[in-house]
């Protein structure tokens, strides 16, 4: 990574600000790939550049740090129209002959409308009332683009954990219907494909894995969730209550249909646009 203190002067192909979970992906498929890049923290970790947004501030000091970028990832959320106006503008002022290519990190939740049809794509109905929502439509009207994306896993990230967290009772378990995730390796990879001459801009995208999974067909397989492998016996009571469910809702077999599932996203659309697939289907 390139040092702070040679940022000055210096232009990456791509600033992360943010350097998370998603970096841990990102970075590595960057060296791969020879794309020269940056990062922030809020503590400067790790080679990092030490930088907090704060939406409130209007000190443009923090920015003077940052590298000039021919695309920047945003990985952490934004709320609300004015606080990607401020980001921007104050990234603006301080590299007065940059136009960098700005990619938003987004979820899908924008989505989960209660009257949502069943098959929901990018173009589909969202909340127009949610802050992160906002934040990436005015991102989108200044040429920038949100990638919008589904549950995360990977890494520390485990699925199988989840389970009887959201699931610790039959009840529970009863109003559980699709699941959609993509894997850290596939959003590292959709970043990069958006960067440079295939960057999109004033589109938001949305992104899965491509399946839509059934919590009931997990929890059966799982059982309770865990770390155990893949060749170990479910355990717990999920099994059961699946079992239970089953016959009292009439599912003859799992996973259940699509309508019955009842939200189910369709993202072949940016698969086929970059000529790609995912490359970690199937949690």
């Amino acid at each position: 990574m390139l040092v702070q203190e040679n940022l000055s002067s210096s232009t990456v192909d791509l600033l992360i600000l943010g350097a998370g979970w998603t970096s841990t992906f990102l970075i590595p498929l960057l060296k791969d790939k020879g794309i020269t890049y940056a990062a922030t923290s809020t503590s400067g970790r790790d080679g990092t550049i030490k930088f907090l947004f704060d939406p409130d501030a209007r000190e443009d000091t923090p920015y003077k740090s940052l590298p000039f970028a021919t695309n920047i990832v945003i990985t952490f959320p934004l709320k609300g129209a004015l606080q990607t106006d401020t980001l921007l503008e104050l990234y603006t002022k301080t590299h007065t002959k940059a136009s960098p290519n700005w990619i938003q990190l987004g979820s899908s939740g924008i989505w989960q409308l209660p009257d949502q049809e069943c098959w929901v794509t990018r173009k589909s109905r969202y909340d127009t009332s949610n802050s992160r929502a906002q934040a990436e439509d005015r991102l989108m009207e200044k040429g920038g683009c949100s990638l919008n994306l589904a549950g995360l896993w990977g890494g520390a990230r485990n699925p199988r954990n989840w389970l009887s967290r959201v699931a610790n009772s039959k009840e529970q378990l009863g109003d559980k219907a699709s699941l959609h995730m993509i894997h850290g390796q596939d959003v590292a990879r959709a970043i990069i494909a958006l960067l440079g001459d295939a960057f999109t801009p004033g589109e938001r995208w949305m992104l899965t894995d491509m399946f839509v999974y059934d919590w009931w067909a997990l929890a059966i397989g799982w059982g309770d969730g865990g770390d155990r492998g893949t060749d170990k016996d479910a355990e717990g009571p999920h099994p059961g209550w699946v079992t239970e469910l089953m016959i009292e809702k009439g599912v003859k077999a799992l996973p259940r249909s699509m309508e019955l599932l009842g939200r189910c996203y369709d993202t072949r659309e940016f698969w086929n646009r970059f000529k790609l697939a995912p490359v970690r289907a199937r949690i």
